[in-house]
């Protein structure tokens, strides 16, 4: 097995693929904790996490067999998608998440220099205590909850992102910017120094 843990997800996948199961055993132990940690800020409910969890894996499990996965990115994000997509049809079947929609603000963002990316990330974690801000992104809608995770807390490319939460390129960008002024309204409403 010591060998199997120094193998790429994709080789560890055409192993499994080709029926050896010591090669999934490494890839559940490679990925566990992160996926069951990205479906616990999703879901919140450990009961129903353990559910979405072991759905994902039966869906990767099924979907490598049938030789469905290809190596276009990350085994993690192409996981993250799979137990995103089970927690939208949960959502629906269920109780819906409350998504709150980014298209209802008017303001212009896009195109100002202010609200970039880069100028709006360095300000906010330049000014940011880590237990206040986890505070503030739970105060924020649930799409953006979860763009921030992915971005901040997963590393993730926008790609990957988008990728994941079943969006373009472009959403997951505006949901990012929205996130970004909203803890920026969240902080000035609370009249938080959060200056380390």
């Amino acid at each position: 097995m010591s060998n199997l843990t120094a193998m790429t997800d994709y080789e560890l996948v055409t192993l499994y693929r080709e029926g050896n199961d010591e090669a999934f055993d490494t890839l559940l132990a490679r990925h566990q904790t992160h996926l069951f940690a990205y479906i616990m800020r999703l879901v919140d409910d450990e009961n129903r996490a353990n559910d979405v969890f072991q759905d994902t894996f039966v869906k990767a499990i099924i979907n490598v067999r049938r030789g469905r996965y290809a190596d276009t990115g990350k085994f993690s994000a192409w996981l993250m998608r799979i137990a995103h997509n089970i927690v939208v049809d949960y959502s629906r079947d269920n109780t819906p998440l409350p998504y709150l929609s980014d298209e209802e603000h008017n303001e212009q963002i896009y195109n100002n220099p202010d609200m970039s990316e880069d100028s709006c990330e360095s300000r906010l974690l330049e000014e940011a205590d880590t237990n206040t801000i986890e505070q503030l992104i739970s105060r924020l809608p649930a799409s953006q909850q979860e763009i921030v995770h992915l971005r901040y807390y997963e590393d993730l490319t926008f790609k990957e992102i988008a990728q994941i939460t079943g969006v373009s390129i472009n959403t997951s960008l505006g949901r990012m910017r929205y996130a970004l002024i909203n803890l920026r309204k969240l902080i000035s409403q609370y009249n938080l120094d959060l200056a380390v």
